[in-house]
């Protein structure tokens, strides 16, 4: 069992930045494919990036390519995500997620992972 416990939502302006953490409860951090999803009133939860343990790979979405950068501390148990330049489309729910035995094509799907943080509300509005 994994507990994932995100921090750092708040409200802020378009334009501005915030940086979201995750931190997960297990000794074998390493040994998990970690991403970010994120939720907004009303839709589906959707894909934002994610951290491949095999060889490091990190993905996005076309949305928020260039924009956020996903970084993982294997030694503090830790992944965070620096969204830069937000837009009001960015407001949602944001949750950390991860899977031991995701496979390639579920990097991007909520189906490849089994752990799921309580997720941190991102605000962007003038």
């Amino acid at each position: 069992q994994v507990q994932l416990v995100e921090s750092g939502g708040g409200l802020v302006q378009p334009g501005d930045s915030l940086k979201l953490s995750c931190v997960a409860s297990t000794s074998n951090f390493r040994t998990y494919n970690i991403a970010w999803f994120r939720q907004a009133p009303g839709k589906e939860r959707e894909f934002v990036a994610a951290h491949r343990k095999t060889g490091g790979y990190i993905y996005y979405a076309d949305s928020v390519k260039g924009r956020f950068t996903l970084s993982r501390d294997n030694g503090l148990n830790t992944v965070s995500l620096q969204m830069n330049s937000l837009k009001s489309e960015d407001t949602a729910v944001y949750y950390c997620a991860a899977g031991s035995r995701t496979i390639l094509s579920q990097m991007s799907s909520t189906s490849g992972y089994d752990y799921w943080g309580q997720g941190t509300l991102v605000t962007v509005s003038s």
